[in-house]
């Protein structure tokens, strides 16, 4: 930082970069503890999440679910059910959502918060100085003690020879579409190519979505891949593994993938393409070359989120290793409290309990360790498993498929990881977050009321396949004889 003249004073605790999760937490926080913070968004407020990502994805997850359900009216006792839609209609129901969520992330809200919201492009000029341009044009320079880099990310467009010439959507693009593709090939096997294919194929899409690799869902365990995959393939998914796009070509008219299988070239027809291989960090365009902020695939940071500039610190997508919204909201806590208080008082950011989930259908959560981590990481284990056609109210709702696997430490119920597959799994997970969090083993959940019916005793009965499994066979073999003796 000695190359850099330090301004005589500041006229900021904390200048944020990027108005997504990430940098509205921190922005937040530090208005919260008084500090005259100063956020600057170039495009929308609530970033990805808001606008492309989380909640257009959950409104139309909605929307297909609810078509699917009417598609399983016998099962409920129901002769026949049935809906007329126009995708265009489903599509405007969406962006109502994002309007009606829009107001939580509003520069009106943040600024009755107190916080000093730049509509306009940043750029980093020196390590306490920001260069703001307005998008009326105007360029205003600001100084600050710290800053933190919330800049986000987007989805990876890879370089398939072709692609540009058959046009391709994205995880940001899809939501401009008004009119359902009849035939609609998703590339990409992991939480958003999964989640978008069942949805569109709910809509009446024929679906194929291709994955590289030999299973979609690869950050799962392998049962959990197959679970999905045999659900995806009986709504009619053509769900295509081991298949790697190699070029796309347009013949007579009609969108052509190449992909290579098995040795030998395949041949997949479309009207329309779909991206879901990945998301990459922003990090050009606002100063990081310029300023010698060292990057990688993300921007680079120490346990306490600061860059190689010790008063420049880094949140979200941006910084990963995750890419969630509630592990950039998060990270935000640590660096909006480490960068206006260090050197008095810093924290090393808290990774030990991360949960996350797909919203395909039946749902996929998870937190901590499952049985393919802890196989690579020589991790032992021991695994207690509930599956949900025993549970009552999951019969009696029809949707039976999935189970709750609880990995534990050998001989005790410190709970090493959960993987949750079902309806409403992202909710159910949060009771093993809480334990894992705060070291509550499988007895304590065992020993705690679960209100009856509810999916929620899943969680309960996975710790009493503990308890069985461990049970103190030599003083049950005592108390036989007790009652026994009692009866004389």
């Amino acid at each position: 930082m000695s190359d850099w003249k330090k301004p005589r004073r500041f006229e900021r605790n904390l200048v944020v970069i990027g108005g997504g999760a990430a940098g509205l937490v921190t922005a937040y926080i530090a208005a919260a503890v008084k500090a005259k913070v100063t956020l600057i968004e170039k495009h929308r407020m609530g970033g990805d999440c808001l606008n492309t990502g989380c909640v257009p994805s959950k409104a139309l997850i909605r929307s297909a679910k609810f078509l699917s359900q009417l598609a399983r009216a016998k099962e409920f006792g129901i002769r026949e059910a049935r809906a007329e839609f126009d995708f265009a209609d489903v599509m405007e129901r969406v962006q109502r959502v994002v309007r009606t969520v829009e107001p939580h992330d509003s520069i009106e809200r943040y600024t009755g918060l107190g916080v000093e919201v730049i509509e306009g492009a940043a750029k980093l000029v020196s390590p306490w100085e920001v260069e703001v341009v307005r998008h009326d044009g105007a360029t205003q320079r600001l100084t600050t003690r710290s800053i933190v880099i919330a800049a986000g990310g987007r989805p990876f467009v890879p370089p398939v020879p072709g692609l540009d010439a058959v046009g391709y959507l994205t995880s940001d693009t899809v939501w401009e579409l008004r009119e359902l593709p009849r035939r609609l090939l998703v590339l990409g096997g992991g939480p958003i190519g999964s989640e978008l294919a069942q949805a569109f194929a709910r809509f009446g899409a024929q679906v194929t979505q291709i994955q590289q690799g030999p299973r979609i869902l690869n950050r799962e365990d392998p049962e959990v891949s197959e679970l999905v995959s045999r659900r995806f393939r009986a709504e009619g998914i053509d769900v295509r593994t081991g298949h790697k796009a190699k070029q796309f070509v347009v013949e007579n008219g009609e969108k052509i993938l190449i992909a290579e299988h098995a040795g030998g070239d395949v041949r997949i027809p479309f009207d329309a393409v779909l991206l879901a291989v990945g998301r990459v960090a922003n990090l050009q365009g606002y100063g990081l070359e310029e300023l010698g902020v060292k990057t990688s695939r993300t921007i680079e940071t120490n346990a306490f989120l600061q860059t190689n500039y010790p008063n420049i610190y880094a949140a979200g997508d941006v910084a990963g290793p995750f890419q969630f919204t509630h592990t950039a909201a998060h990270q935000a806590w640590y660096a909006a409290v480490n960068a206006l208080f260090d050197p008095f008082k810093k924290f090393r950011v808290d990774y030990s309990v991360i949960p996350w989930a797909t919203f395909v259908d039946p749902e996929v959560a998870r937190v901590g360790l499952n049985e393919q981590e802890a196989k690579e990481q020589g991790i032992a284990y021991e695994v207690s498993r509930y599956d949900l056609d025993d549970l009552d109210r999951a019969i009696v709702d029809g949707e039976t498929r999935g189970f709750v696997k609880v990995l534990t430490v050998p001989g005790r119920d410190k709970i090493l990881g959960v993987t949750l597959v079902g309806e409403h799994a992202g909710d159910l997970i949060a009771e093993f977050v809480l334990a894992m969090k705060h070291g509550i083993g499988l007895n304590k959940i065992l020993g705690t009321l679960h209100i009856y019916p509810t999916l929620a005793e899943a969680n309960k009965y996975a710790a009493g396949v503990w308890k069985k499994a461990h049970a103190p066979q030599t003083l049950l073999r005592w108390v036989e004889r007790f009652h026994a003796w009692r009866l004389r």
